[in-house]
């Protein structure tokens, strides 16, 4: 609650309240609630260069500090964007340690923006990406799968393992929008050729076309991979109701992606699966889309009933993405 970039933001602690109020009066099963632990510099300098972590420190104590067009911090913001990244690792230890299964890190300031030198689009520092550097540095991990349903490209997680393989990056978002990046032709560097996916979608796709991507092209793509982990950036701003997105996804839908996830965890990754929350900005779609994320981690749902199938529009968009995957997946 201590990051506040100003009432009229639209990432604001109203987005975190509207969470635990649902989880305070509509979670029944029980759960393990973590205290999440500030991260230490040195760990958030695994992705984020020195000078910029000084940066960001510089802010505290001071009431507001614009860092771009959209980003700022006040007093305590600092502090809250450790504790965000904390959160993860704390997390990601507890599975590695087999003290819970999966989990979902409920942080805010979000992350999968920030790149290395810089913040952008709300998010200070990439706690998605540190997480992953940090189960491949302190776990010895090998082979990392990191998927990212937010609105929007996560940029910086993409730059910051473009040159890679032991970290497979997956995303779809609404294209053209913001960041900017993301385009199908985008697929990696050197030894990270074919380690970045790509999925460019128009505004308006469905449950059902997101259910398509996710058993046709990450389905097949994860079997050959075979990750030992997954971590999911979580945006609920592809919820048909959010103020900044033209995606068309329903509580059911996120209820649906995420089922995908477990069983992809459930066959690759000895369940090891961890979900971090990005975007999503509309407080009751965010309020519910959570909280079937939440009741399908604990086994408390029922899959939902949605049709594999997909429009005839949204199947000519994925043509040219097939064409280029299937140059590193052959059985796509």
């Amino acid at each position: 609650m201590e990051h506040n970039m100003g009432a009229s933001h639209v990432e604001n602690p109203m987005r975190i309240e509207a969470i635990y109020d649902m989880v305070e009066k509509e979670i029944t099963f029980p759960y393990l609630e973590i205290e999440p632990r500030p991260a230490t510099e040195e760990e958030i300098q695994m992705i984020h260069s020195p000078s910029y972590v000084n940066l960001i420190k510089e802010t505290s104590g001071k009431e507001r500090v614009a860092l771009d067009a959209d980003t700022a911090t006040s007093a305590r913001s600092y502090e809250v964007a450790l504790l965000a990244a904390g959160g993860l690792l704390k997390a990601a230890d507890l599975i590695m340690e087999g003290k819970i299964q999966n989990g979902f890190a409920l942080v805010r300031p979000p992350g999968h923006h920030a790149e290395r030198e810089r913040p952008a689009g709300f998010c200070l520092f990439n706690n998605v990406a540190i997480c992953a550097e940090y189960l491949i540095k302190k776990h010895g991990l090998k082979r990392i799968l990191v998927v990212d349903w937010d609105l929007h490209h996560g940029n910086g997680t993409q730059h910051s393992f473009y040159d890679r393989n032991d970290i497979l990056f997956f995303s779809t978002h609404q294209f053209p929008h913001y960041p900017g990046t993301g385009y199908w032709d985008e697929t990696g560097l050197e030894s990270g050729k074919g380690f970045t996916v790509n999925v460019p979608l128009a505004a308006g796709k469905t449950d059902e076309d997101y259910l398509f991507i996710f058993r046709k092209i990450l389905s097949p793509i994860t079997a050959l991979y075979k990750p030992e982990f997954i971590l999911v950036s979580a945006g609920f701003d592809i919820y048909r109701a959010d103020p900044l997105g033209g995606m068309m996804v329903s509580e059911d839908g996120f209820g649906a992606l995420t089922s995908e996830l477990l069983a992809l965890a459930h066959d690759f990754s000895k369940e090891r699966i961890l979900f971090t929350l990005e975007g999503g900005y509309d407080l009751q779609g965010l309020r519910e889309g959570v909280k079937q994320v939440l009741f399908h981690l604990a086994g408390e749902a029922k899959k939902p009933e949605i049709e594999e199938k997909i429009s005839a529009i949204a199947l000519r968009e994925l043509i040219p993405i097939f064409e280029t995957q299937q140059k590193y997946w052959k059985d796509l």
